[in-house]
């Protein structure tokens, strides 16, 4: 097996990611209550606390305030290199601390002090190392040979009989329907160039949905009559950056699952809405009565499990998959849902950076 090589870059984290925010604010008042507990000696819990306060007092509103400003300027340090983009985050900490000593002169505060600003900069510089520290070996865990292997393994599988079952049905049409089996040779070769290609950009949603449409093409002719497809597509969505190879597993389970066990039609409905930021996606198949394939868990099929855990690479919490039954029209519990809920951020740039 060729091995995969990992030369990891560091790279800032994304200071918009409600992940990411949740994990400053908890590390840093965990280093400041270290702090406190380090002064309380000998300790009281009062003692403590004040000594928690005071600290608190001076970080969280330059931290709050830090990554307001940062937040924006995310786009603006994308692709200037790590060590530039610490060195404008630091410069950000310090025009910050500057602005808080400022407003603290105009009142009844003490008088302004280089001695006092250093000071509180330093403080809060050391703090700022610590975090992205943090973040860098965070990154690092997330990085290793073995979780390339796993993204990159959901990207260049693809069910043995698929192929074989394709190809047969393309060879059944090549005398009688020639274009039929050239545009479905087209679409097989377009499907596994990108099931295979290494690539971790994002792509546009728009994109992801053609393929899925190969995809079920190519099922189409092998199930004939037996699969029907609705698609039900917000055109606010069609810019919108995903990570590849997001909704043709999920196509594939709803075939495999809803489709393939029964002798009768069965409809795959996948409906793409924008929703405020958000953008949900959501694939509905039929739930054959005594089919015990546990959904997403059997075999090859692990595609539930696989593109949970690419969502939690690429958004960390802000995205989600949902899985259950679900109502069909006649308000039965006959459809099985996938939902997946993610930031519906436009792809507006060559590369969308990995969550920290």
């Amino acid at each position: 097996m060729q091995s995969i090589p990992r030369l990891h870059k560091p790279a800032l984290p994304d200071f918009c990611n409600l992940g990411v925010t949740l994990r400053i604010l908890l590390l840093v008042n965990l280093l400041l209550a270290g702090f406190a507990l380090a002064l309380s000696r000998p300790f009281t819990l009062l003692g403590w606390f004040s000594n928690f306060l005071t600290g608190a007092a001076l970080v969280e509103p330059v931290l709050i305030c830090s990554l307001a400003v940062l937040c924006p300027l995310r786009m603006a340090l994308r692709g200037r290199g790590y060590w530039l983009s610490l060195l404008a985050v630091l410069l950000t900490e310090f025009v910050v601390t500057l602005g808080f000593h400022y407003l603290q002169r105009r009142g009844d505060g003490p008088a302004l002090s280089v001695d006092l600003i250093v000071h509180d900069w330093l403080v809060v510089t050391a703090i700022t190392c610590i975090v992205l520290y943090y973040f860098y070996l965070r990154e690092r865990a997330f990085s290793p040979a073995i979780a390339e292997a796993r993204l990159q393994a959901l990207q260049a599988r693809i069910r043995p009989h698929f192929l074989f079952n394709s190809l047969n049905a393309v060879l059944s049409l090549v005398r009688s329907e020639p274009r039929q089996a050239e545009r479905t040779l087209e679409n097989l070769a377009d499907l596994f160039r990108v099931l295979l290609r290494e690539e971790r950009r994002a792509v546009k949603l728009s994109e992801e949905i053609d393929l899925c449409k190969r995809y079920l093409d190519i099922e189409g002719l092998r199930l004939g009559e037996r699969l029907r497809v609705e698609w039900r597509i917000d055109p606010e969505t069609e810019k919108v950056g995903i990570p590849p190879l997001i909704l043709q597993p999920l196509a594939e389970n709803a075939v495999h699952h809803g489709i393939e066990p029964s002798a009768e039609p069965g409809l795959i409905l996948i409906t793409v809405a924008r929703k405020g930021r958000q953008v949900e996606i959501e694939i509905a198949n039929p739930r054959i009565e005594g089919n015990t394939r546990p959904p997403g868990r059997t075999g090859n099929h692990m595609a539930l499990d696989n593109v949970r855990e690419r969502l939690a690479l690429h958004y960390d919490v802000e995205a989600r998959l949902d899985a259950g039954p679900g109502r069909d029209a006649a308000g039965g519990t006959g459809e099985y849902r996938v939902k997946i809920t993610l930031p519906g951020r436009e792809l507006d740039a060559p590369k969308v950076e990995r969550r920290a």
